[in-house]
């Protein structure tokens, strides 16, 4: 038994059989629980309940406790003691390590460490070396004192951060300290009025100062959706900082009484749960942009951020001189954040009158233009095609440099399928508000999907991460996670994809997502297509309104040419495809209109192979000389396919499912007697590789994976 710190039988036992499988790096939850003859769910809960721990964390703090062990006790070197513990990656070992001690394990080795061990935490004496610092001949010297649990922080967000440091390859500790240091969280208001109807105003104040906050580069600013759960809270300041992984909390208080806004506001500092700046305002209604500013700008100032001179031209602006318009606007905003059809027909009048008060108020117009792009958003019939590019140009109009202003003509883009129009739309927004979270999605959303490029998928992923991750509850990392997976499975990293979907499920086991996804990275493994034809099976019975996991059981059935029951599928997706009028899966209707054909319905499998052929000729992404090679084999001009997949082979970041699914299409059977057929098939994944490896370098030489 090691000398961890856990106490109780349960713990104990699970601590034993993980210290009996430590040096496999793939004993994990799945394992854990198997052996200890529980569900997954039952060992989470178990685990969390026991030690406050996840059942990963858990698992690897066993593993690094017993790496302390062997490095105090053993002449193994660092990189042979992280192959012990099982750690398959000895930079992500290291950093694993001094996130829980708070040094090196290389410190440690060189005897520049002196561990002493009490029953809950461990004190690390410094040893003085026998140099000083030249400029000031000052000894380092100093003590820690590192609770046994408390400083298990998980690993992520810190060496992801790394990547999107400008202009940097490399990132110092200390650098890495004052980031953190340089996050804060803006808490909803406190509505002081006796009035309940000005709740809206005094959120409004809440809303700008996080806004104003979220324009500095040089702030971690984590978004309003993180915070919104802590309205009600009777949860401590030091307790909200711990879960949101940030170090400042801005609480604030207001009231508005006839023309008078009333407000306190204070920053506190985490760690000593005291404010470091607070401030009492009594501003007049019309005085409310100066108020907000100048909230912004000593905010930063307590904090020491670096304001550059266009963030602060960014803060200083007045959305409005016109406070009628900006009031419907405050109005507007909370049914708008609730993220529904029937919030936005709500808000949507409210910001008419807000631009009928004054035309020229730009927010209020992208604000517009967002509302209708997403009540159009999945319709096969468009609606607001005309008001979604009315509004955003009219915000663009009265603020180009607006990042809401933006994000509107970039989404009216992606509503008109213009794609690659939308991006330098949604990269100049991320310029003048770089913590904006829905920025980095639909950036990462774009490069999955409609202008696909894995590369640029995964980096907008790890931006994501680096954004939201220690903001979120354990649901919104889930889906966090699951996305990060998803861009790491496209590119082909197999490992770390399944590391980061088994993390996903941790967070939320409920997570409909996950096992879905989980199903094909363990295919990309080992390419066993009954296997996973089954597994998608009993996901869809989970819910079988899915219509995405419908239509993947379809494929997967067409792949092994059991048409009868590829049609079955096929028949329920297209069904429901009608009835809810959805323009969705497009590239899917050759395989359609095959299987049709296979079963003798020759006028349905006309009309999906002729929607097939107008998807592709319409098709601008990277996909579509390979989609344009199905055709021509469908029609049986071979050397037009074979030309096709030649170009397609000189295409850079396309998917992984390329590799592992082109050949298993039945219409491929007619190319594969033609002379060229295998030289352009290892072109293809000659290709692939050479962009993973480049990738995988690029990654490793910012220790990201």
């Amino acid at each position: 038994m090691s000398s961890t710190s856990f106490q109780g039988t349960f713990i104990e036992q699970a601590e034993a059989l993980i210290l009996e499988h430590i040096s496999n790096e793939q004993f994990g939850v799945s394992e854990l629980a198997d052996l200890m003859y529980m569900s997954r769910s039952n060992l989470l809960r178990k685990i969390k309940k026991e030690t406050q721990l996840s059942a990963s964390q858990f698992i690897r703090q066993i593993r690094l406790q017993k790496a302390m062990e062997l490095l105090k006790e053993t002449d193994l070197t660092v990189s042979e003691v992280s192959y012990q513990v099982g750690f398959g990656n000895n930079s992500y070992f290291i950093k694993c390590f001094r996130d829980l001690y708070g040094f090196s394990p290389g410190e440690l080795k060189k005897g520049s460490i002196d561990i002493k061990k009490s029953d809950n935490q461990v004190e690390v004496e410094e040893i003085e070396p026998k140099e000083y610092h030249d400029a000031t001949k000052v000894p380092v010297s100093g003590k820690i004192k590192v609770g046994g649990l408390v400083l298990l922080v998980t690993v992520l967000v810190v060496v992801l951060s790394i990547f999107f440091i400008k202009n940097k390859t490399e990132v110092t500790s200390d650098e890495t300290d004052l980031n953190l240091q340089k996050s804060i969280a803006v808490l909803p208001f406190k509505n002081m009025s006796s009035d309940s109807t000005n709740f809206y105003f005094v959120n409004g104040l809440m809303e700008s100062t996080l806004s104003n906050l979220q324009k500095i580069e040089d702030l971690r600013v984590v978004s309003r959706t993180s915070v919104e759960k802590y309205r009600n809270t009777n949860k401590t300041i030091s307790e909200i900082a711990e879960e949101l992984h940030v170090n400042y909390v801005v609480e604030g208080s207001g009231q508005r009484q006839g023309d008078e806004v009333l407000l306190h506001i204070q920053l506190i500092e985490a760690a000593k749960d005291a404010p470091v700046w607070t401030e009492q305002y009594n501003h007049k209604v019309v005085d409310v942009f100066t108020l907000q500013n100048d909230v912004a700008k000593k905010i930063a100032d307590a904090i020491k951020a670096t304001v550059t001179p266009a963030e602060l031209a960014q803060i200083d602006k007045i959305p409005t001189k016109n406070m009628e318009a900006y009031d419907y606007y405050l109005q507007a905003l909370e049914p708008y954040q609730e993220e529904t059809k029937e919030g936005l027909e709500v808000a949507i009048p409210l910001f008419k009158k807000a631009v009928e008060k004054d035309p020229q108020f730009a927010l209020a117009y992208s604000k517009l233009a967002i509302s209708y792009y997403y009540l159009d958003i999945f319709q096969v019939e468009k609606h607001y095609t005309d008001e979604i590019n009315n509004y955003a140009d009219k915000a663009l109009l009265y603020d180009s440099k607006l990042a809401e202003s933006l994000i509107a003509k970039a989404l009216y883009y992606i509503h008109n399928k213009e794609f690659r129009l939308a991006v330098p739309h949604l990269e100049k927004a991320l310029e003048y508000n770089p913590n904006s979270s829905p920025v980095v999605q639909l950036l990462g959303d774009l490069y999955s999907r409609s202008i696909p490029n894995t590369e640029k998928y995964l980096k907008y992923a790890l931006k994501g991460i680096q954004l939201d991750i220690a903001a979120n509850d354990s649901v919104a990392k889930s889906y966090i996670y699951l996305h990060l997976s998803n861009a790491l499975i496209q590119t082909g990293f197999r490992d770390e994809a399944e590391k980061y979907i088994e993390l996903s499920l941790e967070e939320n086991p409920q997570n409909l997502y996950a096992p879905y996804l989980k199903v094909f990275i363990e295919y990309a493994k080992d390419q066993n297509l009954e296997k996973a034809t089954h597994a998608l099976i009993r996901e869809w019975k989970k819910d079988t309104s899915r219509l995405d996991i419908m239509q993947e059981v379809a494929k997967f059935y067409y792949f092994g040419e059991n048409y009868d029951s590829a049609y079955y599928y096929y028949d329920k997706f297209i069904h429901q495809k009608t009835i809810r009028s959805l323009d969705i899966y497009p590239q899917e209707n050759l395989k359609i209109s095959k299987v049709y054909e296979q079963l003798g319905y020759k006028e349905q499998a006309d009309a999906f192979y002729e929607s097939y052929v107008s998807y592709c000729e319409n098709d601008q992404s990277i996909y579509q000389p390979a989609s344009m090679a199905m055709r021509y084999i469908h029609d049986g001009e071979l050397e037009l396919a074979i030309d096709e997949l030649n170009k397609f082979a000189a295409k850079n970041h396309f998917q992984y499912w390329i590799l592992l699914f082109l050949e298993k299409d039945p219409l491929m059977k007619n190319l594969q007697h033609h002379p060229e057929y295998e030289a352009v098939i290892k072109k293809i994944e000659k290709r692939f590789w050479e962009n993973h490896e480049q990738l995988k370098q690029s990654l490793k030489d910012q220790n990201l994976i």
